[in-house]
């Protein structure tokens, strides 16, 4: 069975809205490594609505010569949680409704591999209530925005994780590797 890999941008608050606040921070030749690690395993990319939509546009001009990781998210497999879209544009997209977690579980067991997926706050929020998360992979940005929706919503059930990998950047962006705890 894959594992489900969570990729966020992060504030100092918890944070994980639009990051255009990363901006005013060069992308260290590290964090691409480590984005590349991650991605290499995986064979499958889940996304939100709201991320397709806003990586769509991005993601599928580039190629490899603007972007080392755009055949990743060009030529592997994406899966949309929607219960609003009804077609996609991104080649080899595939809509799979609205989330439903024995959906998300199907996925993993017949990916192939791991999967990656990347913002899509919603979403990210029911898999780590619903216990589908495999590993949290959080670059953590030295500010805060006071408001904005958080990687763990208000109210979300008390939980605990152990930490498996740690790195900081010369740009002060620390990343952060964590697995749920059984």
């Amino acid at each position: 069975m894959g594992a489900l890999h969570v990729h966020e941008f992060m504030t100092l608050d918890g944070v994980i809205d639009e990051p255009s606040w990363t901006s005013g921070y060069d992308f260290d030749p590290r964090m691409e490594e480590v984005l590349d690690a991650v991605t290499e395993r995986c064979r499958a990319i889940l996304l939100g609505r709201t991320t397709y939509e806003m990586f769509e546009p991005s993601w599928s001009t580039r190629t490899a010569d603007d972007d080392a990781l755009a055949p990743f998210f060009n030529d592997t497999a994406k899966y949309v949680v929607s219960a609003t879209l009804t077609t996609t544009t991104w080649r080899n997209s595939k809509i799979i409704g609205q989330y439903d977690p024995t959906v998300i579980q199907t996925l993993k067991e017949e990916a192939g591999g791991d999967i990656f997926t990347s913002a899509s706050g919603t979403l990210v929020r029911a898999m780590l209530a619903d216990g589908l998360v495999d590993e949290l992979h959080l670059f953590v940005y030295p500010l805060t925005r006071g408001s904005g929706p958080r990687l763990f919503a208000e109210g979300a059930e008390p939980g605990t994780m152990s930490l498996v990998g740690c790195e900081s950047y010369e740009n002060g962006v620390l990343y952060l590797t964590y697995r749920p705890q059984a």
